[in-house]
């Protein structure tokens, strides 16, 4: 056989071990028969008699052929490397039908970093695409570290000891806990890499030269204003000292150790700082170098070499072409930015793709008087992400917001994902901009910018529309609590400022209490009085102030009244404090030395619009935070084997299996296949409405007969709903039938394809749904009505699948013509409940099968008391790959 030529290379990965560190998985060559022979001699006695069950000093030639000699299929071996140096290995070699024995070897100098663990994960996914369904293992008693390993897995294991040996079998079938157990690696292995990178014991400036407002020179001296708490190490091949510091000419010189490598080299000298590095065992770099992806294509392939070789080495990379990374913990005091201003030691957790905007951001949030726990710039984004940084700041104690500013999305799917469960306990705040060729902008994901916006609020992210917005949001969540519901109580000193805040809250979805106005003159007692009679109101859930003094007042007394006032409640207060923006010094709880305001300071803002917009978000957040998380609901009725039978039959163009007999394997790449979808919906158990396509006036008035008058006659094109003309209704006879298709066939031609169908009971309302597999979000179901003016308004909704029922009811509810389903303008109320249980069955069809491209159910009738699915058309598509966030771990 062909090795090279079959030789999987989908298989191969990056992964975040636990540590922190990361590895380099891929599956063994002939090639390697040397660094198989050097790992070998790096094993203790104890984990080759583990492995062997006796002593084995060497391997033997015929040794090392068969171990990396391999098919691919029936024989396969992954093995983990760092450097250059192979450091694990797993195998698993078919002993039968649907089984494998497995086996695996870890350097003991690696042994405990979770190589293992990942390695059984990828293993056990390439096992399961050349249909073997468990793993069997013969384990020593003694061997307590690999029996741990297959039984952590999650999977569903069994364990039998005779002959001194305990057998331990593995059925590879996905399950909740093994899901569990992947996700719950992933977030630590993610975590502890950033932590490794925003809380060094040391630092090395690499390119730190004494030309003063150079880039190198600007990072040192920022971390030494900061006065960070380690070591700082300029290096710099001809000088001796920088900004008086001594200097080294290169990083391997440094006598002590080097956790974090700030590099600000030309982009050429990159790579050969990052082998440099790696020899040295630094742990992380911040490249603040320009002249990568941003450049063009030769740009791009050295950012992609730049993150090859680094993560090939066991090191994460921020950047290039960033800001740089800061850290305000009083512990750490890191500042490796080109920015000289930092915010104070705050609760705010900022991260920012764009290092061009770093500085201006972080000056921002300083004018404010906020506080920020860690920033990070991931510029061009050759490594780290946003959704690492997420998996960093769920776990940090110091962070209670996160914002976000992002250009693109690399990973949609993961960070709706990651979202969802973080914005459970912290809310996000994100800024998305229209994107840029490197990444996923809205275009490139095939789905409207209103789409992104649904399933952005699906997952709990408060999405808003510029970076005023993002500050605005973001110091009412930092030091102030979330509202319980959406009653606003304004108290004002201008009876103009009042109501043009009542028209804010009404135009944003709040509900205003009439505004108490004070008067000009009023004061400190006055204030006070009227805010603490609003808030003990049971109908008030936030307060806004409007202290807006034609001539300088009490401004500090009233303010020390607000607060006095503020303290005793549970309800968030926010100022219009004589327009000023951020935390008025007046309006602070006083944070520890050199801290940002303590929580219960209460916000100001220029204008009381600009108050009540930032609520009404945190309102919107509140309202879905408040709604515990609930699984997709158990469903009955369905065949999910049956389904996956007719989508791999029919892409492969072979016979179904038998009844009972499970795939064996996966379908070849082709060309998608449309198909009517009603046998598939089956499946799910959902029925379509029965129609007969038909290709003369003969065949339509039998059809007729058959289902029954009365009877449709329509175009049987799954896109004739957006024609005017393509539909008869209330066909009763014969003739009519006749008549009918005579019509058409003089307008569309003589072989037109129609459908008969009998006639829906009436009255119904319309709907639309559809499902998209969308190559970054995966399966996406959207909403809407039928009306052809909410198709031409492109009145929808969307939600990632697989949908729970809450899910569903807010899709339903989020289109603007949803009142037509509810009784309102004249329409019977309608079985709304049914069409959320279709919604969920849909979704579920979405999420089990990635092969279904495209799957469209026009029209949806929602009758009184059931919903009627009048026609299914679907387009499967052999996928190119597993999706973006499927499939066990791996960087990006």
């Amino acid at each position: 056989m062909d090795v090279e030529a079959h030789y999987p290379a989908h298989w191969e990965a990056d992964v975040v071990l636990a540590d922190g560190g990361t590895a380099h998985v891929r599956p063994i060559r002939p090639a390697d028969a040397d660094r198989l022979r050097a790992f070998y001699s790096r094993l203790s006695d104890e984990s080759i008699y583990f492995r062997f069950f006796g002593p084995r000093p060497r391997l033997s030639d015929r040794d090392v052929e068969r171990f990396t000699n391999v098919d691919y299929d029936n024989r396969v071996a992954l093995i983990a490397t760092i450097g250059a140096e192979m450091v694990a290995v797993i195998r698993y070699d078919r002993t039968g039908p649907g089984e494998a024995e497995v086996a695996f070897l870890v350097e003991d100098a690696h042994q405990g970093r979770g190589v293992a663990s990942v390695l059984l994960e990828h293993l056990a996914a390439t096992a399961r695409e050349r249909g073997i369904e468990r793993f069997v293992a013969d384990v020593l008693p003694a061997n307590m570290k690999m029996m741990g390993v297959l039984r952590q897995a999650g999977y569903t294991a069994q364990s039998r000891f005779a002959d001194g040996v305990v057998r331990m079998t593995l059925d590879l079938t996905p399950t909740e806990t093994s899901a569990e157990v992947t996700t719950s690696r992933e977030h630590r292995a993610e975590s502890r890499s950033i932590a490794r990178l925003l809380a060094p014991g040391s630092v090395a400036v690499i390119g730190a030269s004494r030309e003063p407002g150079g880039v190198g020179q600007t990072v040192l001296r920022n971390l030494l204003a900061a006065d960070f708490t380690g070591p700082v190490y300029p290096v710099h091949r001809q000088v001796r000292a920088v900004a008086g510091v001594r200097a080294y000419p290169s990083v391997t010189a440094i006598d002590g150790e080097v956790d974090l490598a700030v590099v600000a080299v030309p982009a050429e000298g990159v790579l050969d700082v990052v082998k440099e590095c790696a020899e040295k065992g630094v742990h992380g770099l911040v490249v603040v170098s320009s002249g990568f992806g941003e450049t063009g294509a030769p740009g791009r392939d050295r950012q992609d070499e730049l993150a090859r070789i680094a993560r090939s080495y066991g090191l994460r990379v921020v950047g290039p072409n960033c800001l740089g990374i800061a850290n305000t913990d009083p512990a750490v005091k890191l500042n490796a930015t080109l920015a000289a201003t930092v915010p104070g030691r705050g609760r705010v957790g900022f991260f920012s793709q764009s290092g061009a905007l770093g500085t201006a951001l972080l000056q921002r949030v300083a004018q404010r008087g906020m506080g920020i726990s860690s920033f990070v710039s991931a510029g061009n984004r050759a490594d780290v992400s946003g959704n690492d940084l997420l998996q960093y700041w769920e776990e940090d104690d110091a962070t209670e917001v996160i914002l976000l500013y992002l250009e693109s999305l690399g990973n949609p799917r993961k960070f709706t994902r990651l979202a969802r469960r973080i914005a459970r306990s912290k809310p996000i705040v994100v800024v998305k901009s229209g994107g840029t060729p490197a990444g996923h902008s809205a275009e490139e994901l095939g789905l409207p910018d209103s789409a992104i916006s649904s399933l952005f609020a699906q997952a709990g992210l408060i999405r808003v529309d510029d970076l005023i917005q993002l500050f605005d949001v973001g110091q009412l969540l930092a030091y102030q609590p979330l509202p319980a519901g959406p009653r606003v109580a304004l108290v004002t000193n201008s009876d103009a400022l009042g109501l043009l805040a009542a028209d804010a809250c009404l135009a944003a979805g709040l509900e205003p209490r009439p505004p108490v106005n004070l008067g000009a003159a009023a004061g400190p007692t006055e204030f006070g009085a009227a805010l603490a009679g609003e808030l003990a109101r049971d109908e008030v859930d936030a307060a806004v102030v409007i202290y807006m003094p034609p001539i300088p007042g009490k401004s500090d007394e009233v303010a020390a009244e607000l607060l006095r006032v503020s303290q005793g409640s549970a309800k968030p207060v926010l100022a219009t404090f004589r327009g000023h923006l951020g935390m008025h010094p007046s309006l602070r709880v006083a944070g520890g030395s050199g801290a940002a305001p303590a929580r219960g300071s209460i916000p100001s803002y220029a204008a009381p619009e600009e108050a009540v917009r930032a609520l009404a978000h945190v309102v919107r957040y509140a309202t879905w935070r408040a709604h515990p998380a609930v699984p997709p609901p158990e469903l009955d009725g369905l065949d999910t084997a049956r389904a996956r039978e007719l989508v791999l039959a029919t892409l492969s163009g072979a016979a179904a299996p038998a009844a009972g007999e499970e795939p064996t394997g996966f379908a070849e790449p082709g060309p998608p296949v449309e198909i009517d979808a009603t046998e598939l919906l089956s499946c799910y158990g959902l029925t379509v409405w029965p129609a007969e396509v038909v290709r003369s006036p003969e065949e339509a008035v039998a059809a007729a007969e058959r289902l029954g008058p009365p009877v449709v006659l329509k175009v049987a094109d799954p896109g004739a709903s957006r024609r005017a003309g393509t539909v008869r209704l209330g066909l009763t006879g014969p003739e009519m039938v006749r008549h009918a298709y005579a019509e058409f066939a003089e307008q569309l031609g003589e072989r037109v394809e129609l459908a008969v169908q009998r006639m829906a009971p009436q009255p119904a309302v319309p709907t639309v749904v559809r499902v998209v597999e969308d190559r970054a979000f995966g399966p996406v179901v959207s909403f809407g009505l039928g009306e052809v003016t909410a198709r031409l308004l492109l009145d929808q909704g969307f939600r990632l699948a697989p949908l729970t029922g809450e899910d569903a009811a807010a899709l339903v509810r989020s289109v603007r013509a949803a009142p037509l389903l509810f009784g309102q303008y004249g329409y019977p109320p309608v079985a709304v409940p049914a069409l959320e249980e279709l919604l969920v069955r849909v979704g579920r069809l979405a999420n089990d099968l990635p092969e279904v491209a495209c799957l469209d159910l026009d029209q949806v009738l929602v009758g009184e008391s059931e919903v009627l699915v009048l026609g299914a058309r679907a387009t499967l598509r052999t996928p190119a790959g597993p999706r973006l966030d499927g499939g066990p771990r791996r960087l990006s």
